[in-house]
């Protein structure tokens, strides 16, 4: 069998043929599915080894210490002739990870052949196409558990052990200092457990991933805004618990704990951090300074890992065995999200150069994984499936609108007033000649009141059933948060009313259904979805400049979204969808519009830590589009910047400021002297139009639809790791 080993001499990984291990009593013979790389401990034990004698010395007082007295005891050429026996020989790498049980020793009964389960432990856990396991160190696998996420247990069961040591209490607030593989699982776990958490980490990415998986703020350890945050969640009191996941040689961790920490308050050293404690700082507020020794009681105990003593559970209720269980059951009940972890996907004969891109910087990782022949099948990320654009079914046919007289004007009410409806659309319809503000509905009152005073509505409610039953109102503008939007649609819909949506229409497949059963039921299929900027001046003139295009087309849009805001309602993703999901229609149909189709297909990739997406659409005549959507770019460069190149020739638009197009002539617009206009006004008008005219709604229903169905499917195809066709339903 093979397995990956290191010489701690010479610094050398290799990916050795070895002996398979025998089934001893007292534990099973696990074939490996996936294995874990830490991120944090292994790479710094390869770093380790990289070392001269004089680096792993410094690296390592605790074994200098061994050394003096050994040679003390047994003289320097036996010392000397010992250690350097031990270094320059091969030592396993590894201690987490997956796989199947393929043969039961005598004494288990817990499990038997063919059973998934985890297992934890340096010298039982290795990364090895086999390890033998005794009994204490596995869990069974619940069911539903994907085994790449299973092979987090051991990591898991340390984030787990730390927080028992911080003995957290719901509603208290915690400080989580390094965000890596093990600080993202503290995060998860004290989230889960009503705990509101502030994160610390230099790194942007990892303080974004963190606040996405539940932490209220993060930030740099060295900034003003983690201090700011605890002062705000605390009400200066200083945070509960602190818990150390950071490793170098700097003190700050420990200095940052004791600066932030309330009085007698907990801190907790789960990582490998310097801890020269400050005495007067620790002293004055009589912290708790605790260790969170590995995985859990039963750690280095010889009679516990491998002769399989449990400790009763009247006892000791939290053991390794029991922690690693207990972790898996999280994670199989969506209580801890790993896969946002997951930063790469190795197969095991790529070990070598993985650990070699690691250490190198090349390979920029959260968490890592190796996977194992013959389960290339079982990854989550194999093949994603076709997503169906639904049909549009008008029952009977459209409903007919009829024609305004032409001095009537046209009633409009408002579903939500929140900041886009009054900073981007209520503005140009205020003015609009022919345009009636009849109702504002909104949640609460006074907002309502607020944009009645500021809009001139002619009445505010709370009430949307007696807006949809109003005769008077000729069309409904839904423009609340993302979550809310299929439902209130379907509901004016069926109500008679031509509707305009704000995107995205919805954030699920049944969600579109069901606004299309609404269409097809009644008959009413005057609906329009906020994608403006197809009618953004610059970009119809810079289109028509373009010309007809005969060839394919390569299309690139590059979005530089930036950071939200902490306290944004966009992060809460379990309620409002994915940051993609509610603004990446736009860019879709912007692209599907220049392209003059509709997708076929959507390839989406990720990398870890952030909420960064590349988007690739193709289209039917072989066009491509590829969206960047970024959110780690700098907010002084522009927000979008737009590509289109076929048939020797260049379309080019600066962030809706200025566009040119590079064709048998050059033509670049006038920078344009006033604010950015992306086509809300000419939007609108169009919207207006068609409802005081009965005519064609500005963009065709299907086109709404394929744009939306193509938005759901980035989420699929992330989850997939392939191609998702987009197919027509009959």
């Amino acid at each position: 069998m093979k397995q990956v080993v290191q010489n701690y001499k010479s610094g050398e990984l290799a990916l050795l043929d070895v002996p398979a291990p025998g089934c001893k009593p007292g534990g099973v013979l696990v074939r490996s599915a996936f294995s874990l790389i830490s991120t944090g401990t292994e790479l710094m034990k390869v770093s380790e080894a990289g070392m001269s004698m004089l680096g792993k010395a410094r690296s390592r007082p605790d074994q200098v210490a061994k050394v003096v007295q050994s040679v003390a005891a047994n003289g320097v050429p036996a010392t000397y002739r010992k250690v350097m026996g031990k270094l320059d020989s091969y030592t396993p790498l590894g201690y987490s990870l997956c796989g199947v049980v393929e043969q039961v020793g005598a004494g288990v009964d817990d499990v038997k052949a063919g059973d998934l389960v985890a297992c934890a432990g340096n010298e039982h856990a290795l990364h090895a196409e086999l390890n033998w396991v005794p009994k204490n160190l596995y869990a069974p696998v619940p069911d539903g558990l994907p085994a790449r996420h299973a092979a987090f247990g051991t990591v898991g069961s340390i984030a787990m052990q730390g927080v028992r040591q911080g003995e957290s209490r719901l509603g208290e607030v915690a400080l989580v200092v390094g965000l890596g593989l093990i600080g993202q699982l503290v995060v998860q776990l004290l989230a889960a457990s009503g705990v509101r958490v502030v994160g610390a980490d230099p790194d942007p990415a990892r303080c974004e991933l963190a606040e996405r998986l539940g932490a209220a703020a993060c930030g740099d350890p060295g900034s003003a805004a983690v201090e700011s945050a605890v002062a705000e969640l605390t009400g200066g009191h200083g945070v509960d618990q602190v818990y150390l996941a950071a490793g170098g040689g700097s003190n700050q961790p420990v200095e940052l704990a004791a600066r932030l920490s309330r009085d007698r308050g907990r801190v907790v050293d789960i990582g490998k951090c310097r801890l020269d404690l400050p005495w007067n700082a620790y002293y004055e507020k009589e912290l708790d300074v605790r260790f969170s020794r590995s995985y859990g009681p039963g750690r280095y105990d010889p009679a516990y890992e491998l002769e399989g003593r449990d400790y009763p559970i009247g006892y000791v209720r939290w053991t390794e065995r029991r922690n690693l269980a207990c972790f898996l059951d999280l994670a199989a009940r969506g209580r801890v999200d790993v896969e946002p972890l997951v930063s790469h996907v190795a197969d095991f004969d790529d070990a070598v150069e993985t650990y070699r891109s690691l250490k190198d910087g090349e390979l920029k990782a959260v968490a890592v994984l190796f996977r194992y022949p013959g389960q290339q099948e079982e990854a989550p990320r194999a093949q994603a499936p076709a997503v169906t654009v639904p049909a549009v079914g008008r029952s009977g046919g459209a409903v007919p609108v009829p024609a305004r007289p032409v001095k009537s004007p046209v009633r409009l009410a408002f579903v939500g007033a929140g900041n886009y409806a009054t900073s981007m659309l209520l503005p140009h319809l205020a003015q609009r000649e022919g345009v009636e503000l009849s109702t504002v509905v909104t949640t609460t009152a006074l907002s309502a009141a607020n944009a009645q005073r500021k809009f001139g509505f002619a009445g505010a409610t709370t009430d949307l059933d007696a807006v949809l039953g109003d005769e008077s109102v000729d069309a409904v503008f839904v423009v609340t948060r993302h979550s809310s939007h299929a439902e209130l649609t379907r509901k004016a819909l069926l109500a008679g009313k031509t509707v305009f949506v704000e995107k995205p229409l919805a954030l699920t497949g049944d969600e579109l259904a069901g606004v299309l059963a609404a269409v097809e039921e009644s008959g009413n299929d005057r609906l329009q979805v906020g994608f403006n900027r197809r009618f953004a001046p610059l970009l119809q003139e810079a289109r028509k400049r373009f010309g007809v295009r005969t060839g394919p087309a390569s299309l690139r849009y590059l979005v530089n979204a930036g950071r939200l805001d902490h306290g944004s309602w966009y992060l809460r993703q379990d309620t409002e969808g994915s940051r993609f999901a509610g603004e990446g229609g736009h860019f879709i149909d912007t692209a599907s519009w220049l392209l003059g189709a509709d997708p076929v297909s959507v390839y989406a990739v990720a990398p870890s830590g952030n909420e960064d997406l590349q988007v690739v659409l193709r289209y039917p005549d072989g066009s491509t589009a590829a969206i960047s959507y970024v959110t780690t770019g700098s907010p002084g460069f522009p927000k979008e910047t737009l590509d289109l190149i076929a048939d020797g020739k260049v379309l080019r638009l600066d962030d809706f400021v200025r566009a040119s197009v590079y064709a048998g002539k050059r033509w670049v617009s006038s920078r344009l002297p006033k604010a950015r206009d992306k086509g809300q006004s000419a939007e609108l008008a169009a919207f207006v139009k068609a409802v005081r005219t009965g005519g064609p709604m500005p963009v065709p229903l299907e086109s709404l639809v394929a744009t939306t169905a193509a938005t759901l499917a980035v989420q699929a195809g992330l989850a997939g790791g392939a191609p998702v066709t987009l197919t027509s339903a009959p």
